[in-house]
């Protein structure tokens, strides 16, 4: 098939746009050109119990990082790219498959939903993707069970990973080298990691497999597909027969219009939500794809926490690849006493931004000049973090609206985020908490820094708002995505996850949804 892909955003030059080859390299992030954000706006995220201060965000460094009673946003509050490649242009590139319990959660544990198909559905495509990226992992992963291995092998685990492995296996925890879409040799034309720990602020050489350097390269070479960066779409069109005939779009400031006689909206759980509500008319009310009033609801954001500190004999644990060592000992729904919905530990130094010295500077170093230069200088390279990421389930406050208020430059209302934890989520946030402390007390780590989801929203895995299901009042998609209220429209990102998972990082079940989805496109 030939295809035509649309993107809101710019296409990057890894080579170019990627700054870690500048001397001041850690004075920025991901790169952010214009286009390259989705705008959105942030709702109600709910009051804070003081029952539950334990959970507070705090560093050594600024004391606590969110203040008062009301739960709050970090900027930008919601961490995407809008470009050629989306979000894995800056995802640590963890590369997970689902728990197959995590799929059966209503079924098997009265709670959250089900997804309508399973583990073994989706296996084969798992391993097309896995061998596709290039994706470096170990020989089995528990309940997760394969059809064929890895294959590359697993990444050496880092300074600091090593030192956590140490203290989980004295605490009878089952660590292992994490799942990662980054070489640990070359592969298919592309170099092996170096292991400079900054995979978040993106890869200039082409290592980790994001969807640009993976999918897309491969997609181009069949002379079958072009794609239109900076093109944001802005209207459907009704066809016949509850098609959708016909989109516009904005390119170089001008409105165009193409027709569609298959349309995948693949824009994320935020965005995908705000097209569909936004464009509405006579046939469609209340947006398309939305007779079930399903669209935007059941929004499940990421259930986050990290511990870290300082490790005496510690030292280079700025180096090495970020998530290199995980424990699944609690990633199963019934996994953790007296609350459904597991998590995951992980090793989270380098992911969470200790990979230079102004983080030791801003975060784990107090004063001024001497005084401050001395405290980076005899505490750079010991710090450990260990990070934790748990399953959500969506209630009543969870949910993307339209922004009243607000509009972009093309008219469009901005997409308004709205979540709040639940008891669950809180008791899930306090078994991570208590862990993740056990952990580095283990290690012999003196405490400088702790964050969490509890009070700071700050969302990288987000999902839910297009959710997936066989019955057309309560889901948005079937289990091959299509839309039930139109044929020829499919939704193939993380907006159609019934359940978040038990810590899963999402980018390897999307790549493997969206691949299934084409199979049944192409065999009609």
């Amino acid at each position: 098939m030939h295809v035509l892909i649309l993107e809101a955003g710019p296409r990057f030059n890894p080579g170019a746009d990627y700054r870690l080859h500048r001397p001041d390299w850690e004075r920025f992030l991901f790169p952010d050109p214009a286009g390259s954000r989705g705008d959105f706006t942030i709702g109600t995220l709910g009051r804070l119990d003081p029952a539950d201060e334990e959970l507070r965000s705090w560093n050594r460094a600024s004391g606590p990082l969110v203040r008062g009673n009301m739960r709050q946003a970090a900027n930008p509050g919601y961490w995407h790219v809008q470009g050629v490649g989306g979000s894995t242009l800056h995802f640590v590139g963890e590369s997970h498959r689902m728990h197959p319990d995590a799929m059966k959660l209503a079924s098997q544990h009265g709670a959250g939903c089900d997804w309508p198909l399973d583990y073994a559905g989706l296996e084969p495509y798992y391993t097309l993707c896995e061998n596709l990226v290039g994706v470096a992992g170990p020989a089995e992963q528990g309940a997760r069970w394969r059809s064929q291995p890895y294959p590359l092998p697993p990444h050496p685990p880092s300074p600091s990973a090593r030192k956590l492995l140490a203290a989980g296996r004295r605490l009878n925890m089952k660590w292992q080298e994490n799942s990662r879409a980054a070489l640990s040799m070359p592969f298919d034309g592309r170099p092996a990691c170096n292991y400079c720990g900054n995979c978040s602020r993106g890869c200039p050489l082409g290592d980790k497999g994001s969807a640009d350097v993976t999918f897309i390269r491969k997609a181009e070479a069949s002379g079958r597909l072009t794609v239109k960066p900076l093109c944001p779409v802005v209207r459907f069109h009704s066809g016949a027969g509850g098609t959708i005939g016909s989109v516009e779009y904005i390119d170089n400031k001008k409105l165009q219009r193409v027709e569609t006689p298959i349309l995948i909206l693949a824009a994320g759980a935020v965005q995908t939500p705000r097209l569909l509500l936004a464009n509405r008319n006579r046939l469609y009310p209340e947006g398309f794809a939305n007779s079930s009033g399903q669209v935007g609801r059941n929004f499940m954001e990421t259930l986050s926490w990290s511990s870290s500190g300082l490790v005496a004999g510690l030292s280079h644990s700025h180096a090495g690849l970020p998530a290199d060592v995980i424990c699944w000992d609690f990633n199963a729904p019934d996994a953790i006493p007296g609350v459904i919905g597991g998590c995951r530990f992980n090793s989270a130094t380098q992911e969470i931004g200790f990979t230079g010295p102004i983080a030791y500077a801003s975060r784990v170093v107090s004063g001024f000049g001497a005084q401050l230069k001395n405290g980076v200088r005899t505490t750079f390279g010991r710090v450990m973090s260990v990070g934790a990421i748990g399953e959500f389930l969506p209630n009543e406050g969870t949910y993307v609206d339209l922004d009243p208020s607000r509009k972009d430059r093309l008219g469009m209302p901005f997409p308004r985020l709205h979540s709040q934890l639940e008891r669950g989520e809180i008791q899930r946030l306090k078994f991570m908490a208590s862990q993740s402390r056990r952990l580095l007390k283990e290690a012999g780590a003196e405490l400088v820094e702790e964050a969490g989801a509890w009070d700071n929203f700050s969302a990288t895995h987000v999902f839910g708002t297009c959710r997936m299901g066989n019955n057309p009042k309560t889901s948005v998609v079937d289990s091959h995505c299509r839309c039930h209220d139109h044929s020829n429209l499919f939704i193939t990102d993380a907006s159609v996850f019934p359940s978040s998972g038990g810590g899963e990082a999402p980018s390897l079940t999307i790549s493997a949804l969206a691949v299934r989805t084409a199979d049944a496109i192409v065999s009609g």
